[in-house]
């Protein structure tokens, strides 16, 4: 394969979008699996809603996620600029190309003519498109209109009567009518280029070789290979990706969940397991592997195997994938990740002490396998972290049955005994219960699970026991047996 460039080019006009995510993950894979380049251009020309926090916010979304380029604004490259705002003199140089050759004009119809037009076709039944009106002005017209003060913006001419045709490496060739398209502007009347100008500029002057982006701008490049063919310019390769969708086959929106990538960090997902649910949305392994790191998924990945159907983003999908990687995942980490959302709960102090450390490490360690994401840490809080509990009616039930004053009578007695706790001490103690009082376990382990947790269902006991420490264990067991 060719020498590859790609590039990923966000608006920094508010948070990583999970599609833009995914737009960058494929991009990344495809430069690393050919030892290609990656570069970073903010597309900040929309001047009212970019901002330097947003850029700084997609670029720290890029990071944690594992995903680093190798051009961009923090690292320079042998194309900078990589902002665009700070490229509108190549932008002005490419335009007078455009204008030179006659494949540009200058537009001074007002936005009230423009939508008089608009309105008219679409009475018509027509397809909403510029329809001309300045493409033959003489310079007298030209030199009357700006005396009136109208700023004008310049217009592509686009070629009566043509077919352009997109050779999509995932969509295969998807044709258009330039009839269809009509006049489009280049560059506004501030002189910011718009989009479909400024990304072939700096597409072709970057070198890029592959153009992966999301399917919504499949109807833009037509427009972008008419520019390309005007100024001379070579031609990437395009790969437009599907849409992602939600589980309701709607466009994917905040009802569906989380929409960006800061929110899913909050939330206390791995990047490691996001990457891996990105990198299948949209794209097929060839086995039945579900589990993938980056590296696996830079050897694997191709184009070839990316689906023109849209790809459905299963929230059940991604927590059984998160589940799985905080299954393996060390409890220091995990520690770490769940410890400023027991802070934002009251669970635990702002300065946290190694003892503070400990318990929570101990904490994780008893839940960890019930967890899909690390906020969920305070579901379990209370039954870790509260002076009393809560008995639920099930529970309830269960310290209602007859041989519950003796059993937790006896427990009681044994753990004032205990030298100390662990889980092996703990279990042999509860079995203990069961043989003197000649007792199914369950008639044991249910009601001082009840009494201990308020409820039947949950972490094991024995792991339980030794973090919540002798004494509050006790005062639980005696909360229970004096409401009997």
């Amino acid at each position: 394969m060719e020498q590859v460039r790609v590039r990923f080019a966000p608006s920094p006009t508010g948070p990583l979008h999970i599609g833009g995510a995914r737009s960058a993950l494929f991009n990344f894979l495809l430069a690393r699996k050919f030892g290609g380049s990656l570069i970073l251009r903010v597309e900040d020309t929309d001047l009212e809603r970019s901002s330097r926090e947003s850029e700084e916010n997609i670029m720290a979304s890029l990071r944690w996620l594992g995903i680093d380029w190798d051009e961009g604004p923090d690292k320079g490259g042998p194309y900078a600029p990589y902002r665009q705002t700070e490229r509108l003199d190549i932008y002005r140089q490419y335009v007078d190309r455009l204008l030179a050759a006659g494949h540009g004009y200058c537009c001074y119809c007002t936005e009230e003519e423009l939508e008089a037009e608009r309105q008219e076709l679409m009475a018509r039944g027509d397809l909403p498109r510029y329809l001309g009106k300045c493409r033959d002005l003489t310079p007298g017209e030209r030199q009357e209109l700006e005396r009136q003060g109208r700023r004008p913006v310049i217009r592509f001419r686009v070629p009566e009567g043509r077919t352009v045709t997109v050779d999509d490496m995932v969509r295969g060739q998807v044709s258009f009518e330039t009839d269809g398209i009509g006049d489009f502007v280049i560059v506004k009347s501030d002189g910011i280029p718009t989009y479909n100008f400024a990304v072939v500029v700096d597409d072709a002057a970057m070198r890029v070789s592959h153009v992966i982006r999301a399917e919504e701008h499949l109807s833009n490049t037509p427009r972008q290979l008419l520019i390309y063919q005007a100024l001379g310019l070579p031609v990437p390769r395009f790969a437009h990706i599907s849409l992602i969708l939600g589980k309701d086959r709607t466009k994917m929106s905040k009802r569906h969940g989380a929409t960006s990538v800061v929110q899913y960090q909050e939330l206390g997902y791995l990047p490691e397991a996001l990457v891996n649910f990105l990198a299948l949305l949209g794209w097929a392994p060839e086995g039945e592997q579900e589990i993938f790191g980056m590296d696996e998924l830079i050897k694997e990945f191709s184009l070839e195997r990316v689906a023109k159907n849209p790809a459905v983003f299963d929230m059940d999908k991604l927590d059984w994938i998160n589940g799985y990687y905080i299954r393996m995942t060390p409890v220091e980490r995990l520690a770490e990740m769940a410890i400023p959302h027991l802070q934002a709960a009251g669970h635990v102090p702002v300065d946290v002490t190694l003892e503070t450390r400990r318990k929570v490490e101990q904490v994780v360690a008893a839940v960890q396998r019930y967890l899909t994401h690390m906020s969920q840490i305070t579901e379990f809080a209370p039954l870790f972290f509260a002076d009393e509990v809560e008995i639920d009616p099930e529970a309830a039930e269960v310290l209602g049955e007859e041989q519950v004053p003796r059993v937790l009578e006896l427990f009681r007695e044994k753990l004032t005994a205990a030298e100390a706790l662990e889980p092996d001490g703990v279990k042999a103690l509860l079995k203990s219960i069961t043989k003197e009082l000649k007792i199914g376990g369950r008639q044991v382990f249910m009601p001082v699970r009840a009494a201990v947790t308020g409820q039947v269902h949950g972490p094991e006991l024995h792991d339980i026991i030794p973090i919540l420490g002798r004494e509050r264990v006790l005062n639980r067991v005696n909360a229970a047996l004096g409401k009997m």
